[in-house]
Parts: C-alpha cells; structure tokens; sequence
C-alpha cells in the first residue's frame, strides 16, 4: 500500500532537514558572551618628592684683632673639603679654609728686605714635622711645609709683628701644628702682596673678584 505523503508531514520532514544535529548536549546550550575585560587598576598618582633639605648656611667667623703670634683656630666650622691657604704679606695675617670655609686665622711673619716673600698660587710639596734648614745654620723648621724646591716653606717660627724671615712664612708654633694636622701635599696656598679679609681672601686668591676690590681693608 503506499503512503502519500500529507501537507503536514511534508512541513515536518523540512523542518527537520532544516535544523543542525548536535552531538552532545553541551554543543547545545547557548554559549554565553565573553566577559568585560577587567578594567585596569588605577595606580595613585606618585607622592611628590620631597625637596633636599638646604644645606645649613655657616654665618662669617669673627676674627679679632690678633696680637704677634696669636691665631683663632675652629675646624668644627668644617669637616669636610680640600684646604686652602691664604697669606697676606702686607697684612702679615693667614687664613685657612676648609671646603671654601673660614676655619682659622693667624699672624705671619714674611720675608724680610733683601729675603722677599714671593707672591703667587704654590702647593704644598713636602711635609716634616721636625725639618732643619739646609742653607741657614740647620735652622729647626717645626712643622715644616714645602712650597718651592729652593727653601720657601710654611713653619713654625718667631712672629715679631713685621716680616723678619728668609723667605719663609713664620707660624706660632701652636699654630703650625694644628695646621700640619689637617693639610695634605698637593693643597693650595696662595700668597698674595695685597691686603683683604676674610670674606674675600679666599675669592681674590681665585681670582673670582676684579683686582679693585683688592684694597687695603684694616
């Protein structure tokens, strides 16, 4: 007997053809839609760097007037630094600095007429702390610091109050000693024919001010 095929089961058949087979039942759950990606987290801005501390200001040091063979000695005014060494001939004084700061001041006494102190930047060559002449008499130079191959030294020596060495630069003995203490060979001395003081010694040694300012200030 055949069968022909009704409308209704010819609708079936197509909708059946039509539609995909699955072969599991997972295959045939909806698949959900990806996730938001996450949202990036938002970082504080940077606290903002604190500014350096201003390096403490060191006020000027008060140096008195100081009597032949009297000095000020303060290295607590400067720790640290390379040392420099100014000499004024016309004003018989020297001035120590540590780290460009004043740290010590003293009277002098230079070379007298016909023994001329000679002006100029020198370093210091060579240290003895217990060193004796070899041109004059084995003259003792405590404390002895070079500044030329032909006998032009800082040392210890009498300070009269007016230039009265061969040459050399006369230091209370005290003085010299704590001098010889806190210099290296190789530091800077400079020795000038011009008087100054303390604030500008240091910059007209250096040349950092104009020859005017080099002007008798005591």
């Amino acid at each position: 007997m055949n069968i022909v095929a009704t409308p209704l089961r010819a609708a079936m058949a197509l909708a059946l053809a039509a539609t995909p087979f699955s072969s599991t039942w997972a295959e045939d759950q909806a698949v959900p839609p990806p996730a938001a990606p996450a949202a990036a987290p938002v970082m504080p801005a940077p606290a903002a760097l604190a500014a350096p501390a201003p390096a403490p200001v060191v006020p000027p040091m008060a140096v008195p007037d100081l009597d032949p063979g009297d000095f000020v000695w303060h290295p607590e005014r400067s720790a640290a630094g390379p040392v420099e060494i100014v000499v004024s001939i016309p004003d018989q004084l020297v001035y120590v600095y540590r780290g460009g700061t004043l740290i010590a001041a003293s009277t002098v006494s230079t070379g007298r007429p016909g023994h001329r102190t000679p002006t100029g930047d020198f370093r210091i060559l060579e240290k003895d702390r217990n060193h004796h002449s070899n041109k004059y008499n084995n003259a003792p130079m405590p404390f002895m610091q070079r500044l030329t191959m032909d006998g032009i030294a800082l040392h210890a020596g009498q300070i009269p109050g007016h230039p009265a060495s061969h040459g050399c630069v006369r230091l209370p003995l005290a003085f010299a000693r704590n001098l010889f203490g806190v210099t290296a060979v190789g530091a800077n001395v400079h020795i000038l024919g011009a008087s100054v003081t303390p604030e500008t010694a240091l910059r007209i040694a250096r040349n950092e001010l104009p020859a005017s300012i080099q002007i008798a200030s005591r």
